[in-house]
């Protein structure tokens, strides 16, 4: 969150999360709703504020939020390892946890470690490999909330350059800034629609959501100007450019026909692009899929199959939207499991 932490949304529903079994996350999220979470953040008089579309920030920084969770775990006498890896799992009758510095001994182990999501910050597949040790399912793995790449990028020349846009795959839209990259396509918009994208798929692209072209040059079918100069007073001129470049050729309104005015405006109103691939883990804020909810008691996040084994938060099949959700999750998984624990 630019440092500022997105600490959850307010308009959190089960609908805002991809899972294989999309009814998982609903009893979770309907015990520990964002109201909790804020509640929490105005015990310790944390300054927040809503940015756009629900999103909570903290006024002042994200050590705000890292410091009351390590107040509260003080309260209930936790201790936290640092620089301690842990090399060996075994469970007989309880837990039993090597480290490179200790051993410890449990009824009741919880996985907290997250996705696979940027590596350089110290995200693994540590989660995963102790539910394959313990027999669980997993589904399919891959980066989520991930900006595109386009081989031969037609708008590598207008890196930087964004667009509020409706972008849409199959029945599923959102309505927010694309940004043009040296790769290809990012933004929020872009990221959201991540989540839905499976190789091979086409996105299709509103550039001017709030208007209809085809009736705008209808109304100034007289007009002498350049289409390029004409369609620069409603999107970004550098983009204009390299669009007449790559998919229409400009000339002047007065000399289009009603065909050509109505392929722009399937090209402006729809446009289709096909990515090639996404920037993968490295950039990828979450990781899409994860351990097989199915194996998984959606009530206190225990195991099925191994009695006081835990999995909390983005390890799970469990997936949020841009925009604080996954933070939401991420509390509502952790207040559900410790209602057992």
């Amino acid at each position: 969150g630019g440092g500022r932490c997105n600490f959850t949304n307010v308009h959190t529903k089960p609908e805002n999360f991809i899972s294989q079994n999309p009814h998982f996350c609903k009893s979770a999220l309907a015990r520990f709703s964002p109201g909790d979470f804020i509640s929490l953040v105005e015990k310790y008089k944390i300054g927040y504020h809503e940015k756009k579309l629900g999103q909570l920030f903290c006024n002042n920084s994200s050590r705000d939020i890292v410091d009351m969770l390590l107040t509260e775990c003080s309260i209930s006498n936790v201790k936290i390892k640092t620089n301690c890896e842990v090399t060996e799992i075994k469970k007989s009758d309880n837990f039993y946890i090597k480290t490179n510095s200790d051993e410890y001994s449990s009824d009741s182990l919880v996985i907290a470690t997250g996705g696979i999501s940027i590596p350089k910050m110290g995200a693994t597949d540590f989660g995963y490999n102790i539910a394959k040790q313990f027999e669980l399912k997993l589904t399919d793995i891959s980066p989520g909330l991930v900006p595109f790449v386009l081989n031969n990028n037609p708008f590598s020349e207008i890196s930087g350059i964004s667009i509020d846009c409706i972008v849409t795959i199959d029945k599923t839209s959102f309505r927010e800034n694309i940004l043009f990259t040296h790769n290809g396509l990012s933004g929020p918009a872009i990221l959201q629609i991540s989540n839905y994208w499976h190789h091979g798929k086409i996105i299709s692209i509103n550039l001017l959501p709030d208007l209809n072209i085809e009736e705008i040059l209808n109304q100034n079918i007289s007009s002498k100007k350049e289409l390029l100069n004409f369609l620069s007073d409603y999107l970004p001129k550098r983009f204009v450019e390299i669009f007449f470049i790559k998919y229409f050729k400009s000339k002047s309104v007065n000399k289009l026909t009603v065909e050509e005015i109505q392929k722009l405006s399937s090209l402006i109103h729809s446009f289709k692009i096909k990515p090639d691939t996404t920037e993968g883990f490295e950039k990828a804020e979450v990781t899409r899929g994860g351990v097989d909810t199915n194996e998984i008691s959606s009530k206190s996040m225990e195991s099925k199959k191994v009695p006081g084994l835990f999995f909390i938060g983005e390890v799970l099949d469990v997936t949020g939207w841009l925009g604080g959700y996954n933070f939401q999750w991420a509390w509502a998984s952790a207040s559900a499991c410790s209602e057992t624990v």
